[in-house]
């Protein structure tokens, strides 16, 4: 869609549009320009509220896009959908305006605090925007929130704690829930950690079976703030230890407590392997290697061949090869670290230590080019690490 269609798609009324969801396309369309027009509009259709449905849609989709234009002067209007009644609306704006990252002024922190009075997903996005905005919680009103009985609110008013008042007090609880038997609230504390920023959290994040692109951001978060000089001192090479090991995602070294692990056996492995649960798939992953060699030789081809599509399952089989050093599998490797859709870039973390374990030195080329131009930070780190591992 270019930009001239989309800056008149989204002012079109839906009842003149065959398909009305193009206008929520040309939404995040202009998020992704740069000219002052496409921020003019975007700003406009954020403005209006309606009882439409597509247009109501339409102008959530606008709110987030202002947060990816990344543009103070959209703050007023972000500030004023604030005290709308739509959840998903509120929830947009909170978090635009913690991605804009600029200063609020007091009355504008006020409005922000005020939005906690929703629904608790809406209360968790307005404490995360005042921890990510460094807001201080001067009326003691997210602190209260610690208590809450939603894990997901408790746990990122604790974030708040940690990061804005240092109180170790909260790191307890959030590490306790990076082993919650529901994914949800394990990610939750990924997310909350890498929030609060503190360096006691990195160990844990490569034990936690939560998929490892969401690890890598909280630990990267976290090694970033420390180098920074935003917490006490760092030790650089501990802490790169620590995030090799996150990133070489090992599933026999994370923490497993499943009271039914899953059978070294092909089918259930396969199963295991598109659960929605990450933990399940690293517990499938775990099988796979402790399979008898002639059996799981067979069943990485038939998984590559007919489930290779699933991106979980592709990261996973480009990861074990490495990790079981099969020299057989190598050209496995050599494609995953090939793929160059987004979608597949924790795939190329795994070849790239993959790379290293089978010693493919005829892909430094490649690992090089990676490191110097790919724009996601692990997988550039990654193939910096390897490459000097590999001599």
């Amino acid at each position: 869609m270019s930009e001239e269609n989309a800056l008149n798609l989204i002012i079109t009324d839906p009842s003149q549009l065959d398909n009305p969801g193009v206008k929520y396309l040309a939404a995040s369309r202009l998020g992704a320009c740069t000219s002052q027009q496409s921020l003019d509009r975007l700003i406009e259709v954020a403005s209006k509220e309606s009882d439409d449905l597509y247009e109501r849609i339409t102008r959530r989709k606008a709110l987030e896009a202002l947060g990816r234009r990344k543009q103070k002067t959209a703050l007023p209007v972000l500030i004023e959908a604030l005290t709308d009644q739509d959840e998903p609306t509120v929830v947009n704006a909170v978090d635009s305006i913690a991605r804009i990252g600029a200063s609020l002024t007091e009355t504008q922190q006020q409005q922000l605090l005020t939005a906690l009075n929703g629904p608790d997903n809406q209360k968790r996005a307005v404490i995360q925007a005042f921890t990510r905005l460094n807001l201080p919680d001067s009326n003691d009103v997210i602190a209260e929130l610690r208590g809450d009985l939603n894990p997901l609110v408790a746990g990122a008013a604790h974030a708040h704690a940690l990061r804005l008042t240092n109180r170790d007090e909260s790191l307890g609880p959030l590490l306790s829930q990076l082993q919650d038997t529901n994914p949800g609230r394990r990610r939750a504390a990924v997310i909350d950690l890498g929030d609060a920023q503190h360096l006691a959290a990195l160990e844990a994040l490569t034990r936690c079976p939560v998929s490892m692109p969401l690890r890598a951001k909280s630990a990267f978060l976290i090694t970033k703030a420390q180098s920074e000089g935003n917490r006490e001192d760092i030790n650089k090479t501990h802490a790169d230890a620590l995030l090799e090991t996150l990133l070489r995602d090992d599933p026999r070294t994370l923490a497993l407590a499943n009271p039914s692990p899953i059978p070294s056996e092909a089918e259930a492995i396969r199963a295991g392997l598109q659960h929605r649960d990450e933990a399940r798939q690293y517990e499938a992953a775990k099988a796979l290697c402790e399979m008898p060699a002639t059996e799981r030789l067979a069943l990485i081809d038939d998984l590559e061949e007919n489930q290779g599509s699933d991106y979980g399952v592709h990261y996973l089989l480009a990861s074990c090869v490495g990790l079981l050093e099969l020299q057989e599998r190598s050209n496995l490797v050599r494609r995953a670290l090939q793929e160059t859709g987004p979608q597949y870039s924790k795939s190329r973390i795994a070849a790239a230590w993959s790379c290293l374990r089978l010693q493919l030195d005829d892909q430094k080329p490649l690992l090089k080019e990676i490191a110097e131009t790919h724009p996601w930070e692990p997988l550039r780190w990654s193939c910096t690490q390897v490459l000097e591992k590999m001599g």
